[in-house]
């Protein structure tokens, strides 16, 4: 029926209202929430970035800092917090992979290294990155006197892609010191020929210690 006049348009829109006021006003408060809530989420993802980029940062001026006590204390003490605090970031994977490097090379501790970089690869994006880290597992975990968790961890990647080279020749490593001397002739032929025309005079010099020839 036709609305004649003001008073009874009024009285409609009064009666819509009591009809349909809450679930709408529900659906506006809602998607309310969810603008504000995203707006308040992206506010606190920057907030957390620019944390942990911070503490990163924090990290790569002690790396800086000459050798010593105080340094790797340092080095361990940033990491563990971004670990602890920014675990989601990529700050905390880069910053495990540093600290791994330092178990490594400066601490000489191998077995501390493999569970850091065990970290690391739990929390790396699918990648490329992780097939690296996984490499740099099975280095550490050679370096710890574990031959057989490293060729196992080594084996765990079916296509190496661009680190092809490393994963054959760590596989060499180890088999040669299980007394797999075909097995490591066969694997460092094929480190050699996936690393293409980039020479690797350490490879070399296994190969030629093992007799390996160009045409093999």
């Amino acid at each position: 029926m036709e609305l004649r006049t003001e008073e009874e348009q009024i009285a409609a829109i009064k009666d819509w209202w009591k009809r349909n006021g809450s679930s709408l006003l529900i659906g506006i408060g809602a998607a309310l929430a969810i603008v504000f809530g995203w707006q308040a989420w992206e506010n606190h993802q920057e907030e957390q970035q620019s944390a942990a980029g911070a503490k990163f940062q924090q990290l790569i001026t002690a790396v800086s800092q000459p050798d010593g006590e105080e340094k790797e204390k340092t080095i361990t003490f940033v990491t563990k917090e971004l670990q602890d605090e920014f675990d989601s970031s990529a700050y905390a994977v880069y910053g495990s992979l540093i600290l791994a490097a330092h178990q490594f090379s400066q601490q000489d501790d191998a077995k501390a290294a493999v569970e850091t970089l065990k970290w690391a690869k739990s929390h790396a994006a699918k990648g490329p990155l992780v097939t690296l880290i996984t490499q740099r597992q099975a280095q550490a975990e050679f370096a710890a006197g574990d031959a057989d968790a490293a060729l196992s961890t080594l084996r765990s990647v079916d296509e190496p892609g661009e680190y092809a080279a490393l994963y054959a020749e760590l596989e060499g490593d180890i088999l040669r010191s299980q007394g797999d001397i075909e097995g490591a002739r066969e694997a460092y032929t094929v480190a050699r020929d996936a690393a293409g025309d980039a020479r690797n005079p350490i490879l070399e010099l296994k190969m030629a210690d093992m007799a390996i020839g160009e045409d093999a």
